[in-house]
């Protein structure tokens, strides 16, 4: 009998520490979302803007849009649904919700806020969104291509990059 109650005790014990431990995924997504969020609110902070805060609703848009390019893996916006939307690629599994922040982000050396424009034949709207004043949220997603590549969308709320006016 002792013997019994010892075991019911060891397995109880085993499975409230089993339950109440984060699973790989809740770690692996807090470290995600700390990634953008991170990353987002310093190239904010750079040029004194608020940070912006993560939204549960435009992460599951993002999911969503990157569920549908599984596939093809392409770089292709969804249909206007409000939001402000960037797209990333990157070849093989290897690539982090940093990663993407980091490419976004550097577009910010073609961006001249004087003249509100790229430099010729470079891309900045990945960084404007970024950096779009009113935007205040952002949700993103990570999905493993079916070619082994990495495609990471976010979209931002309210959405930016309004012909015309600028980002800060």
């Amino acid at each position: 009998m002792a013997s019994l109650n010892k075991f019911l005790i060891t397995f109880t014990i085993l499975i409230l520490t089993f339950n109440n431990t984060p699973s790989q995924a809740k770690v692996k997504g807090k470290e995600f979302i700390n990634q953008i969020l991170q990353g987002h609110n310093h190239a904010r902070r750079v040029v004194g803007l608020a940070p912006l805060e993560w939204e549960p609703v435009l992460a599951k848009f993002a999911r969503i849009h990157s569920n549908g390019r599984r596939g093809d893996c392409e770089l292709v916006h969804s249909p206007d649904n409000g939001f402000g939307e960037n797209l990333f690629w990157g070849q093989g599994r290897g690539w982090s919700g940093s990663s993407a922040v980091a490419a976004w982000a550097d577009e910010s050396q073609y961006y001249d806020l004087g003249n509100n424009s790229c430099s010729s034949g470079q891309q900045c709207g990945h960084y404007t969104q970024m950096v779009w004043r009113g935007t205040k949220k952002v949700g993103c997603a990570k999905v493993a291509c079916d070619n082994g590549d990495t495609y990471i969308a976010c979209e931002y709320y309210p959405p930016g990059n309004y012909v015309g006016e600028r980002p800060y």
